[in-house]
């Protein structure tokens, strides 16, 4: 076991939050009483910054749910606090099975501008992450785009080849989302897409969820020295039952289900939709399973996610 680190409390920063305290940042009328609360049980659980998460859905209705939470957040102290920002997962990412993950096929699609700039504006100006495939990016103009507005790109969810992943490098694209998720259970045994962008490490910040269902922990434990503790970043990928407990929640519109480990599965047990997981609980996962010190638990859950921002 390596050495604790001097055991301050980390306060953390995560990327990726959809949701939290059983609230559903995907859901159509959210209130300003829910959004609070949701800020209360983050701040509770020593959240000091994240970004609110908007998964794929078609283009007005991302852009009203995006506004809808802007103009929350703008009236309450308390949520400008803990939301820093906004992310869109999709929806230029890979259609294909096993690459979409839980996003509905029927509204993934190639890299449109004018779709992106609608989605900007709806985000007020808080649009901090955008995960895109980067071979469904056409030319890479998004990518560039975005990377020129000082938009950090991630790719995820995609079947990219090593040569769409460098042009993507090239266009300005610098992290991976979730990295080891958001692909086949099955996939060739040495050209796929976890070792294409584990190739990558150091051009890339490498993201993980942290929760032992989405990566074991011994998978995860070989990522992250390939990953580089200077350049990987742990996130909870985090839905509505997150603070909460074991139970049914609604999350983008569909039932999903919390089970006893707060791993978060489709109504029909078929799929992982996302994670139940809260950042306290990450810590301890890395403590535990991982043998992680304080120190290099606080690069990758508070440290590395603000450098990889500027924040």
């Amino acid at each position: 076991m390596r050495g604790r680190g001097d055991g301050a409390p980390v306060n953390y920063f995560d990327i990726q939050v959809n949701g939290y305290g059983g609230v559903d940042f995907n859901k159509d009328e959210l209130t300003a009483e829910e959004l609070h609360f949701a800020c209360e049980i983050l701040q509770r659980d020593r959240v000091t910054g994240s970004f609110a998460t908007f998964v794929t859905d078609q283009i007005p209705v991302m852009c009203r749910r995006a506004a809808r939470l802007v103009k929350l957040r703008e009236r309450d102290p308390l949520c400008r606090q803990l939301i820093a920002g906004i992310h869109f997962e999709g929806p230029f990412m890979n259609e294909t099975a096993g690459y979409r993950g839980a996003h509905p096929e029927t509204a993934l699609h190639p890299a449109k501008m004018d779709e992106m700039k609608q989605l900007l504006d709806a985000a007020g100006g808080l649009v901090k992450l955008v995960t895109l495939a980067p071979e469904r990016d056409p030319g890479m103009a998004t990518t560039r785009y975005l990377a020129g507005q000082g938009i950090v790109v991630s790719a995820g969810h995609t079947n990219a080849s090593l040569d769409d992943l460098h042009a993507g490098i090239d266009a300005g694209l610098t992290m991976f989302t979730h990295l080891g998720n958001g692909c086949p259970m099955q996939m060739h045994r040495h050209d796929n897409i976890i070792q294409r962008a584990l190739s990558c490490a150091g051009k890339l910040w490498l993201c993980f969820i942290a929760d032992g269902a989405h990566i074991p922990f011994f998978a995860l434990k070989n990522f992250l020295k390939l990953a580089g503790s200077e350049h990987a970043i742990i996130t909870t990928d985090a839905s509505s039952p997150a603070g909460m407990g074991p139970g049914t929640y609604t999350f983008s519109g569909k039932t999903v289900v919390a089970d006893e480990t707060m791993t978060l599965w489709a109504a029909d047990r078929s799929h992982f939709v996302g994670s139940g997981i809260s950042m306290p609980k990450v810590e301890e996962n890395l403590r535990q399973y991982l043998g992680f010190s304080d120190t290099e638990i606080r690069k990758l859950l508070s440290d590395n996610p603000r450098r990889a921002f500027g924040i």
